[in-house]
């Protein structure tokens, strides 16, 4: 997948207001895939309803989301799990891990459902930010923002034209910030893929071509 535009859309609860001042609501937006893009907005501008548009789980809109010239709201089933499958990625804002399971069966669980990375890469993204020492600890004993580390693990464990990151340095120092953004960009560039970021305040520096206010 090469391109995600968004024509006109605009959230249904957003209907009834007269004025919608906004970088990507009606408006004619796209995403190209092999740049980088953030997104910033306010709490209750949609920032969330955004990735869930794009990602098939909500419908709940006006206009039109297109992938390469194709409307996205007639896809089956079969569709979006192959387009989630082989070509988005995504490290959602509430991570959505399995709290019973240690965070390498959290990985795991993924990578084995794609085959995607090796053991050896994986090993050395927890040992990059820290958390080698985590990998046999529940995940429901470890904080946030541990837990995002391995949520962006997870996220990589698949090829990806697109990477989706939902507020993802929330709960993070600095330092693990710029390495979970190396990480994020040197997989996304070995991929050749994109990268859509979004953020109601702290954000991942990166060098994005485009900077959305939502």
């Amino acid at each position: 997948m090469d391109k995600i535009q968004l024509i006109h859309t605009l959230p249904n609860v957003f209907q009834s207001r007269t004025v919608i001042v906004s970088d990507i609501w009606n408006q004619d937006v796209t995403f190209e895939k092999g740049k980088l893009y953030l997104v910033e907005a306010n709490s209750g501008t949609g920032k969330s309803s955004l990735c869930s548009y794009i990602y098939g789980y909500r419908h709940d809109y006006q206009g039109q989301i297109l992938f390469d010239g194709e409307d996205i709201s007639g896809y089956a089933v079969a569709k979006w799990t192959n387009i989630r499958k082989k070509h988005f990625a995504l490290l959602w804002q509430e991570l959505r891990m399995f709290p019973e399971l240690t965070a390498w069966e959290n990985v795991e669980i993924k990578n084995k459902l794609t085959g995607y990375q090796k053991k050896k890469q994986i090993l050395e993204w927890f040992d990059m930010l820290g958390i080698t020492d985590k990998l046999d600890a529940k995940m429901g004993r470890m904080s946030f923002g541990q837990q995002q580390r391995v949520a962006l693990i997870r996220s990589l464990c698949q090829p990806f034209d697109f990477l989706f990151v939902d507020e993802p340095i929330s709960h993070l120092d600095d330092t693990n910030a710029e390495i979970m953004g190396r990480i994020m960009t040197e997989e996304a560039k070995k991929q050749g893929a994109g990268i859509i970021a979004t953020s109601i305040g702290k954000h991942i520096n990166l060098e994005y071509e485009r900077v959305f206010n939502l």
